[in-house]
């Protein structure tokens, strides 16, 4: 599925939904850094302010999340007063003259949420998303609900989903100019898929019964895939999975359907999946390896890298979500160089570049394969240079037909041959 920029804030919000058994056991630094005047704002700025908070992170055995706005939310069992106060009176030298420590107390910039304020936390975080949804006219306005489940469903079942279908490269870069095709994965973007519902309806409004929607979706998917217009076929190729979809007789037949045609698999499956069945995991990891395929931990990030033992998961390839804030976020480089090293440089994917920036980054923390509209631009580059229609097709035609499996648009190129030889 297709992932929109609050990865991070959700994933806070998962991770406050596993510890709310605990949650005595717990604190919340939040820090406000989208409050500070645009020039303390800086990237620079900002890599100071983390560095600062480092060794709070470090004391407090706590993991530090980056949200989209540029605030900190800082989750940990050991974070004292004193040790928060440290940090700020540091952070205050530095920032001396900006409005927030002149009119006002160091609690506009910092606050430490107590177990009892978790809920209150909870709300800002789920604020933030809601803001941003209602200003998107593509996101509707009443969340799925369990009455109208079945209904959506049925209308799920009855139709054609080849047309949605979209695929995209996982390239390895070799050296500058050199890469390879790792695999391609395929997937339906909710965005696409919401358009043939109820425009009323927010598919993904409900995480629970959205999760329980995608587990049609995934049977669908492999059903359509047959139905694909792709003849010089990958010989890798990825699908977003659900667990549960592994154990399915519809899975079975998809697999031997792909080995008949000399294609192998990368399950791609949900971190929060994972962790809410590690038995299913285990299992669905050793019946892909004994068929010959393998298996992704999906929309993995730097804080996941710190907290879970991903060692003992031993997934075939991770897959990280690129951000900007990512480019000057080197507090952990250390860390995620030895994951990276520890787990094997050859298993990590950075997804979602959107530009060089990303690949440098990629580069510099020994990640060398990729994934996401700087790649797909590569690759289109590529096919207008030798297509005999290059100089005639807009390029966002020509990204749109090729990330296509069917369907009228795709059709509508002469050359599709020229569509599927990039990085075969």
């Amino acid at each position: 599925m297709a992932f929109n920029k609050f990865d991070t804030e959700k994933y806070l919000l998962e991770t406050l939904d596993r510890v709310s058994k605990n949650r005595t056991d717990y604190k919340v630094l939040y820090v406000n850094v989208s409050k500070l005047k645009p020039k303390n704002r800086h990237p620079r700025f900002v890599k100071i302010i983390a560095r600062l908070f480092d060794d709070l992170v470090a004391i407090a055995d706590s993991v530090m999340f980056v949200l989209s706005n540029g605030d900190f939310a800082i989750l940990g069992k050991n974070i004292t007063e004193k040790v928060v106060v440290d940090a700020v009176d540091k952070l205050r030298q530095g920032l001396i003259t900006d409005p927030i420590w002149t009119s006002h107390s160091s609690s506009e910039f910092t606050h430490l949420y107590m177990p009892e304020e978790f809920d209150e936390l909870y709300k800002k975080i789920e604020g933030f998303l809601q803001d941003d949804f209602s200003t998107d006219a593509n996101l509707y306005r009443h969340p799925l609900d369990a009455g109208q489940i079945d209904i959506v469903k049925e209308h799920l079942d009855e139709i054609n989903i080849v047309d949605l279908i979209k695929h995209q490269s996982v390239l390895r870069f070799e050296s500058s100019t050199d890469f390879k095709l790792m695999f391609e994965e395929y997937f339906v973007a909710v965005k696409d898929l919401s358009k043939r519902f109820d425009q009323n309806v927010d598919l993904v409004g409900n995480k629970w019964l959205f999760l329980y929607l995608t587990q049609t979706l995934d049977k669908k998917t492999m059903y359509s895939f047959m139905f694909s217009d792709i003849k010089n076929k990958p010989e890798k190729v990825s699908l977003n999975l659900n667990l549960s979809t592994i154990f399915t007789s519809e899975f079975e037949d998809f697999i031997k359907r792909l080995v008949e045609n000399g294609q192998r698999i990368v399950a791609e499956v949900q971190v929060m999946d994972i962790l809410n069945n590690l038995n299913a995991y285990f299992d669905a990891k050793t019946l892909l390896h004994q068929a010959g395929h393998q298996i992704l931990i999906d929309a993995a990030s730097i804080e996941m890298l710190q907290t879970l033992n991903v060692e003992r998961l031993e997934p075939d390839y991770i897959k990280i979500f690129w951000h900007a804030l990512m480019e000057d976020y080197e507090i952990s480089n250390d860390n995620i160089k030895f994951a990276i090293e520890g787990l094997g440089r050859d298993k990590f994917i950075l997804a979602k570049c959107l530009d060089d920036k990303a690949i440098r980054w990629g580069i510099k923390n020994n990640i060398r394969a990729f994934q996401g509209p700087y790649i797909d631009a590569i690759e289109v580059a590529m096919i207008r240079a030798k297509c005999p229609n290059g100089k005639i097709c807009a390029a966002q035609d020509c990204l749109k037909r090729k990330r296509l499996i069917a369907g009228s648009f795709r059709n509508e190129c002469q050359y599709k041959d020229f569509l599927e030889k990039v990085s075969r």
